[in-house]
């Protein structure tokens, strides 16, 4: 035995510090678990993930069991020490978001003014560049073509418009007097549309992507039933069929009117607006009084 250790003694003078590192008895091993390693040492030990450090073995210390945990504990640190950049680094991206739906947005509203004042057919992806202040190219990054922006224009304004007639058309109003009712009803569809002007010219244009008008199709349908809800709760007692007609010419006169009050600015849009208040009540009076006197007939039912 002294001879081997004296062999050893002789190895490790020739090779220098480095080579007792890489005996299984390797003192920075434990000084590792211990936590008294040098910084040389604590430096060597996040490193220790399998590759071969600067003038360290990893053989050692991974035939060391005492090592695994160190190993572990400084991968943790390296990760814990990362995780305020990697949360920093989330906020670049989500800038960037904002930033490419502000962008989105401006193109978006440069379209609906491009469609309202030349219409579907004849607006083109360089006059909606244009009036949004960017490039073709800008455009491109976020549309492939006309098409693809009025699809998600009309996307946009149907899903308003359904949260406008929601809260305009709701069973709760067949309360009120017919005067304040249609006044409820109508005002805030009216304001809409005089707002989004582009709303008409896709939902009612010849040469709108069909898609478009397969989405409006399905919102004309629903809004068409809480019309027919409503006047079933205000006119209770006439007959389902009957309630159906009056639902649909209701609705037929009310698309007539937007019809009128959108060619019209300022005080005459605003006196077509009352002419629409005006035909849907002396339509609709009649019926209330219908229903009226049908409620103090006895055999009514």
């Amino acid at each position: 035995m002294s001879e081997a250790g004296a062999e050893r003694a002789a190895t490790a003078a020739a090779k220098g510090s480095t080579a007792e590192e890489s005996t299984a008895e390797e003192p920075t091993t434990e000084e590792s678990t211990t936590g008294d390693a040098t910084a040389e040492d604590a430096t060597a030990a996040e490193s220790a993930t399998g590759d071969t450090t600067t003038g360290k073995s990893t053989t050692g210390k991974s035939a060391t069991g005492d090592a695994t945990p160190k190993k572990s504990g400084a991968r943790d640190g390296v990760r814990t020490g990362a995780a305020p950049d990697c949360a920093g680094s989330t906020r670049t991206p989500r800038r960037r978001q904002a930033r490419g739906e502000a962008r989105m947005a401006q193109l978006l509203a440069a379209a609906a003014d491009v469609f309202r004042t030349q219409g579907y057919t004849a607006a083109s992806t360089n006059a909606i560049a244009r009036e949004a202040g960017v490039s073709p190219g800008t455009l491109y990054q976020f549309f492939p073509n006309k098409e693809a922006i009025a699809v998600e224009l009309g996307d946009r304004l149907l899903h308003r418009w359904q949260e406008t007639y929601g809260e305009a058309i709701t069973l709760s109003h067949s309360e009120l007097a017919l005067d304040r009712l249609l006044d409820t009803v109508l005002d805030p569809l009216i304001a809409f549309n005089t707002e989004n002007p582009a709303f008409c010219v896709l939902m009612h244009g010849g040469e709108v992507p069909g898609r478009i008008t397969e989405k409006h199709d399905l919102v004309h349908d629903a809004m068409l039933t809480r019309v027919e809800a409503l006047l079933a709760g205000y006119l209770p007692e006439l007959p389902d069929a009957q309630i159906q007609r009056v639902g649909v010419m209701s609705f037929q006169l009310f698309k007539a009117g937007i019809d009128l009050i959108m060619t019209h600015e300022g005080e005459e849009r605003e006196a077509y607006a009352r002419e629409l208040k005006a035909v849907m009540f002396r339509y609709l009076n009649p019926l209330l009084d219908e229903a009226n006197r049908l409620s103090r007939t006895p055999d009514s039912a």
